[in-house]
């Protein structure tokens, strides 16, 4: 299996923040209290953990529950091992492909700091409480032919409801079977499915049964927010965060500011009269508004009293995780990392440490076709990462022989030096011609360089095959203009490459690096 890496700023859609974390932390310390490829951060951050014994103790006790005869519980259970933290929202079939990434990178992260001396574990936190059953209806696979095919459910769900308790409803379990028809491990991939998706399982638990049987060898200790353990554990936390509401939103208003004034973007902007949380009253998620000293025309001492109807927004969440778990480092995506930056002060504010907060494994996977085309054509992701027109063109380019090539590298230069002493000459000779010279030579060029992408484009129409590659290589690795891993489910991966595939794959795990890796699978 080859493998090579790509910085992410070489990739679309990659913001200033996001790179400057992976590769300018002197540029963003200030929002970070640790650099997430230095490897003294783990040591420092594991050293500021200071989880009280009584709540390790409940908290092993709740995940027991749902974790029953998981050993890594046995060594969280100690009062010196701290947690290697991810998680993702429960996604249909699995959700994308970054989710396995995810955890394979806990699991890597952990073990690495356990072989370290830091004794750690991999924690999978499940997304649960969240309410946008759009986000997560649905899911991606490619067929035999490379096309991307979409699924959905007829899930209902009340008005802002938790989605991990929506009832599965015309689970697309035969579209899947057709999509992975003709794929050599289909069979094996559809029984992993057809094991957790069944009518009437809800999507946090379809979700969790699947995931937990594509993880099983790794000892993955699995959270879901909404079981009623869990949330009396943090029913102390939750109180307290509420009656500071209004500090704490004054606090991410001020860090959102900082993070505008320093050319950043902050991925939450809160009004005036939030409360960082929602409420979960009658099945629904809804947001609780502060007004003076009420929440929602009700008293404070309403919602203390019943602190496990309470639910964290998007910034607040992983504080409240971490008050749960002596979490040394958490793992997630660009969208969540930026989430940190705003977090940063509430950490402070109500637990007095953070997290280092480091980029998930990223990976894009190709099979032998894709392969071998890339070097055909002598392209890389960032050559495929655009629209598929221009990657016709550029594979179009390639098939022009090398001579007419060079020819016409040639001729650009030397028409376009004689231009330059032209230009000199015109310029001596009457200053006011020179615009009217420029203008004259841009469309000179101009001709020169559309008979150029003529000439490639009769070399594309010559080889039919170059389409069919170019459309093979866009369904691959960026399907609609998407990254692979953030549109394709593993599913098909595993039809495709089989059981071991998960394997191969963490075997490429490296904690250390921030790049993206390509790795070719065949």
């Amino acid at each position: 299996m080859e493998q090579h890496c790509i910085r992410h700023t070489e990739l679309p859609g990659t913001s200033r923040l996001f790179g400057d974390l992976l590769y300018h932390f002197d540029r963003i310390a200030r929002f970070y209290p640790h650099a997430p490829y230095d490897p003294e951060s783990y040591l420092n951050a594991a050293k500021q953990i200071v989880f009280p014994a009584d709540r390790r103790a409940a908290i092993v006790d709740a995940l027991r529950q749902s974790n029953p005869d998981n050993p890594s519980l046995d060594k969280l259970a100690n009062p010196n091992t701290v947690a290697v933290v991810t998680g993702q929202q429960v996604g249909l079939f699995g959700g994308p492909l970054y989710t396995i990434f995810k955890a394979l990178a806990a699991v890597k992260l952990a073990r690495s700091l356990s072989d370290q001396g830091t004794c750690a574990v991999p924690v999978f936190w499940f997304a649960t409480e969240d309410h946008d059953l759009a986000e997560i209806n649905k899911s991606w696979a490619f067929n035999a032919h490379q096309h991307p095919v979409q699924f959905t459910t007829t899930s209902v769900n009340l008005p802002n409801g938790p989605v991990g308790n929506i009832a599965l409803q015309n689970i697309p379990l035969e579209a899947l079977r057709q999509a992975l028809s003709g794929m050599n491990f289909a069979a094996e991939t559809m029984t992993l499915v057809e094991a957790a998706y069944r009518d009437g399982e809800s999507f946090g638990g379809a979700f969790r049964k699947l995931v937990e049987q594509i993880l099983k060898p790794y000892g993955i200790i699995y959270l879901d927010p909404l079981q009623p353990a869990i949330r009396s554990i943090a029913a102390p936390f939750l109180s307290r965060a509420l009656a500071m509401s209004r500090e704490l939103v004054d606090a991410v208003q001020a860090r959102t500011r900082e993070l505008e004034v320093a050319g950043y973007h902050g991925q939450v902007h809160l009004e005036s009269n939030a409360s960082l949380f929602f409420t979960l009253e009658g099945g629904k998620r809804t947001v609780l508004k502060r007004t003076g000293e009420t929440f929602n025309d009700k008293p404070l001492a309403d919602f203390q009293s019943k602190p496990e109807l309470l639910s964290p927004n998007a910034i607040l969440r992983p504080v409240m995780q971490d008050y749960l778990l002596p979490t040394v480092a958490y793992l997630g995506g660009p969208a969540e990392l930026a989430y940190f930056a705003q977090s940063e002060p509430l950490y402070q504010m109500l637990l007095g440490r953070m997290p280092v907060v480091a980029h998930r494994a990223s990976f894009t996977l190709l099979d032998r076709r894709a392969a071998k085309l890339t070097k055909r054509y002598d392209i890389g992701l960032k050559d495929i990462a655009v629209p598929e027109v221009n990657l016709r063109e550029k594979m179009a380019s390639r098939l022009v022989p090398a001579g007419i090539t060079a020819q016409f590298a040639g001729t650009h230069a030397a028409v376009d030096s004689e231009l330059n002493t032209l230009a000199a000459s015109i310029r001596g000779f009457d200053p006011g011609l020179e615009k009217a010279f420029e203008k004259s030579r841009a469309k000179v060029l101009y001709q020169i360089g559309k008979m150029e992408r003529k000439t490639a484009r009769e070399a594309l129409r010559r080889d039919q095959r170059a389409t069919a590659d170019a459309e093979y290589l866009h369904n691959t690795i960026y399907p609609h203009r998407h990254l692979q891993e953030r549109m394709y489910g593993l599913l098909p991966f595993l039809a495709t490459h089989g059981p071991d595939l998960v394997a191969r794959i963490y075997e490429c795990v490296e904690p250390g690096c921030p790049d993206h890796q390509v790795l070719s699978l065949d």
